[in-house]
C-alpha cells in the first residue's frame, strides 16, 4: 500500500483475512505518517469486510511515538498524540475483528495499540513489553491511562502506568497485553487461525457486541482525547 505498510488480503474462500504489516524503520515509530497509512489500511479492510492481522517487523512491533517529532515541534507532537489515541479508539471499535501479532518488543504507543486489538499473539523470545512514559520523563496522557485501565489485569495496572515496569512475553500475557504467546515458527500460523476462526463469526452480531461491551470505553476515551489535546495546547500557548 505505502512503503510504511502493505496490505494483503487473502480471499480464498468467504473468510477473507486483510494482513497490514508495518514498515518505519527499525523500531516501527509512530509518526504522524505511519499512523496515516495503518488507517488507510484499515479503510481498505473494512471496504473488503476482511477480519484484520496487524503485524509488526521481526523482532519489533512498534516501540512506540517518533520522539524526534516532539523535539522538532512540540505542537506537532501533541497533534501526534491525538492521532495515536483516536487510532486506538479506532482498533477498540473497529466493526471487524482485529488480531494483533507482537513480533517482538512493544513499547509505549506500541502497546496502547497492542490492547486495542481484540485478540494478540505474541512470540516467545527475549523481548520486552510495557510502558515507560515515567521512566523517560513523560507524563501519562488520560487515553493511555484509560486504555490499560480496562485491558490489564488489576494487580498488573499500577505496576504498568506508574512505575513503568517492562515484562518478558509470558509476563505480559499474565499482565494482559498478549492473549498467548508461540514460539516464533508457530506465530503467524498461530494469528492466521484465529483470523480465519473469527473470520466465521456472525460478523454483524460481533460487531453489535463489541459496541455494546465497550461503550462506555470509548465514551471514555473520547472525553480523554479531548482533554488531553485542549490541556496540552494550552500549556503550548495554542
Amino acid at each position: 500500500m505505502t512503503e510504511l505498510v502493505t496490505y494483503q488480503l487473502d480471499a480464498s474462500s468467504d473468510k477473507k483475512v486483510a494482513t497490514i504489516t508495518m514498515h518505519n524503520g527499525k523500531v516501527n515509530a509512530m509518526s504522524p505518517d505511519h499512523m496515516a497509512a495503518i488507517n488507510d489500511a484499515l479503510d481498505q479492510a473494512e471496504k473488503d469486510n476482511a477480519v484484520v492481522m496487524l503485524v509488526g517487523q521481526p523482532g519489533i512491533f512498534s516501540a512506540g511515538f517518533d520522539l524526534k517529532v516532539f523535539e522538532r515541534d512540540a505542537k506537532e507532537g501533541v497533534e501526534m498524540v491525538k492521532a495515536g489515541s483516536t487510532l486506538c479508539r479506532r482498533l477498540l471499535s473497529f466493526p471487524l475483528p482485529v488480531v494483533a501479532v507482537c513480533t517482538g518488543h512493544c513499547i509505549a504507543q506500541g502497546c496502547f495499540m497492542l490492547l486495542s486489538c481484540d485478540y494478540r499473539v505474541g512470540v516467545d523470545g527475549p523481548f520486552q513489553l510495557g510502558l515507560n512514559e515515567t521512566q523517560i520523563g513523560m507524563t501519562m496522557h488520560y487515553s493511555g491511562i484509560e486504555i490499560p485501565r480496562a485491558r490489564l489485569h488489576p494487580a498488573f495496572y499500577n505496576r504498568s502506568i506508574l512505575n513503568a515496569e517492562m515484562f518478558d512475553t509470558k509476563t505480559a500475557m499474565t499482565a494482559g497485553f498478549l492473549d498467548k504467546v508461540v514460539a516464533a515458527d508457530a506465530l503467524m500460523t498461530t494469528a492466521q487461525a484465529e483470523a480465519t476462526r473469527l473470520a466465521g463469526l456472525n460478523l454483524a452480531a460481533f460487531k453489535a457486541t463489541k459496541l455494546k461491551m465497550r461503550a462506555e470505553l470509548l465514551s471514555v476515551l473520547d472525553k480523554a482525547i479531548a482533554t488531553d489535546y485542549q490541556e496540552q495546547m494550552a500549556l503550548l500557548g495554542g
